[in-house]
């Protein structure tokens, strides 16, 4: 598969998520929330727009970010926890400033285009897994180098967002697809699945995690 189909494939999957979602069925487990800032794991945090952010997960996946930190501890690395659970209003947060953001970047654009490019990466308060508490952004740190391994898409925690930030694209260096493979195979050894279009984004439990899976999704939206 080439560069262009395999994007194409990509998108297309993104597109029928987006479709499923608003009406997927949903076995809530009613799990508790929980904050990775209390766990005693070691961990590092990408500082959030929201004040006083938790970094707030579901019972089971802080169990399973417990496990992959474990993991990191033996190699001198630690993973980086971008983002976890976000309220509707942090949703909607983080929205606006992207759109803020791009339109100082590129002002030649309409208002129209930035909300189109915005609403691909980030998605409204209704379809955002990470309302779910079962959605974790993550990087991981290299303690030996003093440095955020090297993704394809990233300087240290800064992110260009572009299509080289699908999981497999192949238009990457070899030390970034050995570095997403090692974050992606920590991830999914703990039944965790990859997004289609974002390498650091992993689901558990919740509507994306159920399509990919084939297994009954059990964490609905907390709106706060």
């Amino acid at each position: 598969m080439n560069t262009r189909e395999y994007c194409i494939e990509a998108e297309q999957k993104e597109s029928l998520h987006k479709q499923l979602y608003p009406n997927f069925p949903i076995k809530e487990d009613n799990s508790p929330l929980i904050s990775l800032k209390d766990s005693g794991f070691n961990l590092r945090y990408q500082p959030s727009n929201k004040k006083d952010y938790k970094y707030l997960v579901r019972e089971a996946v802080f169990d399973k970010i417990g496990r992959i930190s474990k993991l990191l501890d033996q190699e001198d690395k630690e993973l980086i926890i971008r983002s976890a659970w976000r309220s509707f209003e942090h949703q909607h947060l983080l929205l606006k400033n992207k759109v803020i953001f791009l339109q100082q970047k590129h002002p030649d654009k309409s208002l129209d285009e930035i909300e189109e490019i915005v609403s691909y990466y980030v998605a409204p308060e209704t379809l955002s897994m990470h309302a779910t508490g079962g959605a974790v952004d993550a990087l991981i740190y290299d303690l030996k180098n003093d440095c955020v391994l090297d993704f394809g898409t990233n300087d240290g925690l800064k992110m260009d967002f572009n299509e080289r930030c699908y999981p497999y694209h192949p238009d990457i260096s070899t030390e970034a697809k050995k570095n997403r493979k090692l974050l992606i195979d920590l991830f999914e050894n703990e039944d965790f699945v990859v997004d289609v279009i974002e390498y650091w984004h992993f689901n558990y439990g919740n509507a994306s995690w159920a399509i990919e899976t084939g297994k009954d999704a059990i964490y609905g939206v907390i709106k706060s």
